[in-house]
């Protein structure tokens, strides 16, 4: 009986490393953590297609992550998409405002994010500021119909 008991004991450890392990996976696929949000500055850019970038993705800076997509929102007067990101205050009065703001993918098929490129100029992008140099993204369906369209043609 007594061995039984601590059998069921080492099999309830198992399941609960188990789940634990699985919670923890699936907060770093998703982005979120359990830790307080450090200190951050908001910066807005707009972009003429977003390709599918969604809120949380990334935002790196020479491959490091500096920041994350917290809202992308419709900017009725354009009709473009405005990206509004979150970055590490650390990098406030940091940025000047010839930095240029790209949507990359990871990989061919990976999920997209924002590549931050400084530039040269003097002055500097605030809190609340907007990234004037961006990069709209790359749509995949969109090079395969002009590649079949040149193909069609030739």
């Amino acid at each position: 009986m007594k061995r039984s008991k601590t059998m069921e004991f080492g099999v309830g450890l198992f399941m609960l490393a188990g789940i634990l392990g699985l919670v923890f996976l699936g907060l770093r696929v998703s982005g979120l953590s359990l830790s307080a949000p450090t200190d951050t500055f908001r910066l807005e850019a707009n972009f003429a297609n977003i390709g599918g970038l969604k809120p949380r993705a990334r935002v790196t800076m020479a491959g490091v992550t500096v920041g994350r997509v917290e809202a992308i929102e419709l900017d009725t007067d354009w009709y473009d998409a405005r990206v509004i990101l979150r970055l590490d205050s650390d990098l406030e009065g940091q940025l000047s405002q010839d930095t240029t703001a790209a949507i990359l993918t990871a990989g061919l098929l990976g999920e997209q994010y924002i590549g931050l490129s400084v530039g040269g100029a003097p002055e500097m992008l605030e809190d609340g500021d907007t990234i004037r140099d961006t990069q709209s993204a790359l749509v995949l369906e969109e090079l395969i119909q002009q590649f079949v369209s040149n193909m069609a043609s030739s």
